[in-house]
């Protein structure tokens, strides 16, 4: 990406690296699905931290990215036709990164739209009802006096839980023996309900097996490990976080092993 043509985010958000996709984002279950697929997929991205405790995602420069004012947004320098491509919106994103990389998403028609099916159940459903349930139960709504608002939201939030039990069942992921985008979207806000929400007794987490066992599983793998904390908490100074095979990139460069340096 040449200086004169770089997007106005790289203002505040200066890339290391412009030649790698840049990730604006905070380790949220939003943010965390996009850090993972960037990690399973194997795309060399460069993670930077937007402080929303700062407001900087009201920043000039990151509403010309994201006019909607919300993490995780990118910005890949060799999008379609080799051309740059700011995108915001999470399961956008996943699906983008999935046909960009090939990856994560069925061919196969059924199995495709099946898959998007799930990721859209995601969106439009368990993300928003699980964090209302972290509002009312963990945040700024646990003092109100009236309970109805987080008994609805408990009452959605075990309904879905149980769609999503019901659709593991004898299955290693949701969509079988594949491992895809539907699981890197979900599995964030599962995560969430128990890590963030403390959320595990009142939504009886324990009782919905498969959902457990399948968030065991995802948890294990290397990838997610990396993704769970993209980008990291800021040092003293403003870190650049930069991710993705790591030593592979750096041993290319003639550089040694990336892990005795992983940030900037």
């Amino acid at each position: 990406m040449q200086h004169e043509h770089a997007h106005p985010i790289t203002r505040k958000w200066p890339a290391q690296f412009p030649d790698w996709l840049q990730l604006y984002s905070l380790p949220t279950p939003n943010g965390i699905k996009v850090s993972v697929m960037l990690e399973e997929a194997g795309i060399p991205y460069e993670a930077h931290r937007v402080d929303i405790h700062a407001n900087e995602q009201f920043s000039p420069e990151f509403l010309a990215l994201n006019p909607n004012n919300k993490i995780p947004a990118i910005l890949d320098p060799h999008g379609p036709g080799g051309q740059p491509l700011a995108l915001f919106e999470s399961g956008a994103i996943l699906i983008y990164l999935a046909e960009k990389s090939g990856q994560l998403l069925p061919m196969d028609a059924v199995q495709h739209y099946e898959t998007l099916q799930w990721l859209m159940w995601q969106m439009g459903g368990a993300g928003p009802m699980f964090g209302q349930v972290g509002f009312f139960h963990r945040y700024g709504g646990k003092d109100f006096e009236d309970k109805r608002p987080l008994q609805r939201y408990v009452n959605e939030a075990k309904r879905l839980l149980g769609v999503l039990d019901q659709r593991l069942a004898g299955r290693q992921w949701i969509m079988g023996d594949d491992y895809t985008i539907a699981d890197i979207a979900v599995l964030p806000w599962v995560r969430c309900l128990h890590v963030n929400y403390e959320a595990d007794a009142l939504l009886d987490l324990a009782s919905f097996r498969n959902v457990q066992r399948v968030l065991a599983s995802w948890l294990e793998r290397p990838a997610v490990q990396r993704g769970l904390d993209m980008p990291p908490a800021p040092k003293p100074r403003r870190q650049t976080a930069l991710s993705c095979h790591w030593n592979a990139l750096l041993q290319l460069q003639g550089l040694g092993k990336a892990s005795i340096r992983p940030y900037l």
